[in-house]
Order: structure tokens, then sequence, then C-alpha cells
């Protein structure tokens, strides 16, 4: 199929520079697809027991990590919440991944059939089923229940999935990846952690990289070309959408599923420095790249600092 350039793409720039043309983006993640995929169930050796004395995520990233708590817990039962955490973020991820791929649904309906750009967000779709199914069975595998996000988050979910603008589901779409992006690629290195959940993350690291930079040209051409009253929107539901996601992100149920007092237990990640430092890390690449691109401004930015992912 030969591209067609955008016809406006010269016209096309904001802070960071002249926009990319939207299907020479697409056509190049489409290549990258064809040589970087992976089947889950083929890749990863489900059959093999766990390692004695591995962590189901880095010692680092577990919420109570050094606070007053973990310094009493003992080694076992620190491995054991990281275990449930694990749990607990796989079923984040899959919460995450099933209203991305309807906004993409959302995204495309209007959108030519033939053009790369519609073809990619349906390899994306693609993509983020087979990571939603390794999700779900590493939850299974690793012999906890898995960690609904609350009803009165789940319920809202479905508003943002009828209502959000396309730059405001872009947006969502990138706090729902980087994030969890950034402490998957700390994780599927890190010798300490469990094989499968190295593997598993390393998958995910390499695949949803091409849903970042999806994701990151087409918010920058919505917040140039959307009218003024959906990118003010934008800011307020992307700030709105990380209060959720920081609420959601660790289940209180985990901490009384390894016999702590979930109250002290909240209680201490929320005073922990180490724990603010480590979300707002994990956040800064996003964070800094929506402030270039004039989504973190007003009242948004307000809300995003009552998350605790910026300063």
């Amino acid at each position: 199929m030969t591209t067609v350039p955008d016809p406006d793409i010269r016209l096309l720039r904001d802070a960071l520079g002249p926009l990319r043309d939207r299907e020479q983006v697409a056509q190049r993640l489409l290549e990258s697809s064809a040589r970087h995929s992976f089947d889950p169930d083929r890749e990863l050796d489900w059959d093999a027991p766990y390692t004695e004395g591995k962590w189901f995520w880095p010692p680092e990233l577990v919420s109570l990590y050094d606070t007053p708590l973990w310094n009493r817990m003992s080694e076992e039962r620190r491995m054991e919440l990281a275990r449930h955490e694990a749990a607990s973020l796989a079923t984040l991820g899959i919460w995450f991944e099933i209203i991305l791929m309807q906004l993409l649904a959302r995204h495309i309906y209007d959108k030519p059939v033939t053009s790369h750009h519609v073809r990619y967000a349906l390899t994306e779709i693609a993509d983020e089923c087979r990571h939603s199914m390794m999700f779900a069975r590493l939850i299974e595998k690793g012999g906890t229940p898995a960690y609904p996000v609350p009803r009165v988050h789940h319920n809202l979910a479905r508003i943002l999935k009828t209502v959000s603008t396309t730059p405001g589901s872009f947006a969502a779409t990138l706090l729902g990846e980087e994030i969890l992006d950034w402490m998957q690629r700390l994780t599927f290195p890190d010798e300490r952690v469990q094989p499968l959940i190295r593997g598993a993350t390393r998958i995910h690291v390499v695949e949803e990289a091409r849903h970042v930079r999806y994701a990151r040209e087409e918010l920058r051409r919505q917040m140039v070309t959307a009218p003024r009253w959906e990118r003010e929107l934008t800011r307020i539901s992307s700030g709105q959408a990380a209060r959720v996601f920081s609420i959601c992100f660790i289940s209180p149920e985990v901490y009384t599923r390894v016999g702590l007092d979930r109250r002290e237990a909240m209680a201490q990640v929320r005073a922990s420095g180490h724990r603010r430092e480590v979300m707002r890390s994990g956040a800064k690449r996003l964070t800094d790249f929506l402030d270039d691109i004039g989504v973190l401004r007003g009242p948004g930015r307000r809300l995003w600092r009552s998350s605790g992912l910026i300063a």
C-alpha cells in the first residue's frame, strides 16, 4: 500500500517541534510489530515451578519498602507481600488494558479502515489481548486472588469509556502504561526476581514501547488540533485519572491477606518518602512530556499534584 502523507502535516507543530506524519509513524510501528511480537503462551515456561527464595517483584518497588512496618517483617513475609502486590498490579494492568482496547476501538471507528493508523491500532488491541491473558495466567500461577479496583472506580471507568474525548483517551492510556512500564524495566533484568515474572515483564516492555510511541504521537496531534474546550477537559480528566490511578495502584486487601493491619499499612505507605519518590520517578518521563505539550495546566495540574505523582 502506498502511504499518503497527511496534507496538513507541515502546519502542525507543538513545543516539541513539528509533528510526524501519522501514516509514516504507524507504518514504522507495524514493521516493528512484525519483527518483535510475542506469544506468551509459547515464549514462557508456564510449567516450570517457581524458584525458592526469589521475589515476585523487586523489594524496592513493594509499597511498604523501608517503612517501620517493613523493617519489622521477616524476609519470608516481605516476599509474601511482594507476591500479592505483583498480583494486584497484574489485576490493575488487565483493568487498564480492557479500558484501553475499548478506547482504541472508539478512536478508529470513523477512520479509513485501510490506513496504517487503523491497522496499527488493531495490532495494539491484539497485543493488549495477549497481555491481559498473560497477566491473568500469572495471577493464577502465583496462587493469589485477583485484586479488582474498588467498585466505585470500576463504575467511574464505565463513564470514562463512554464520554472520553480523543486526547483524554490517549492521556489516560499513557498514564496506565508509562508508570508500570518504568517499574517493569527495573524488573525484567533483576536476577532476584522469579524467571517467569522477568519473562512476562520483558515481553510487556518490548511491546508497550510501541504503544507508548503511538499514544504520544496521537496525543501531541490532538493537543494541537482539538478545540479549546476539548483540550481543557483533557487537562482536568487526566488529572482526575491520575488521582484514581494513585488510589488504585495497590489494593489495600493485599495487606490483610498477609496478616498486616490494613490501616497501619496504608498510613505508613502514605507517609513513606521512599514510596513517594518511587511513584514520582515512575511518572516523571510522562509528566515531563505532558507538561511540554500543555496538558499539565490550570486545575488539572492541581489534580495531578493531589495524586502525588508530581510535587
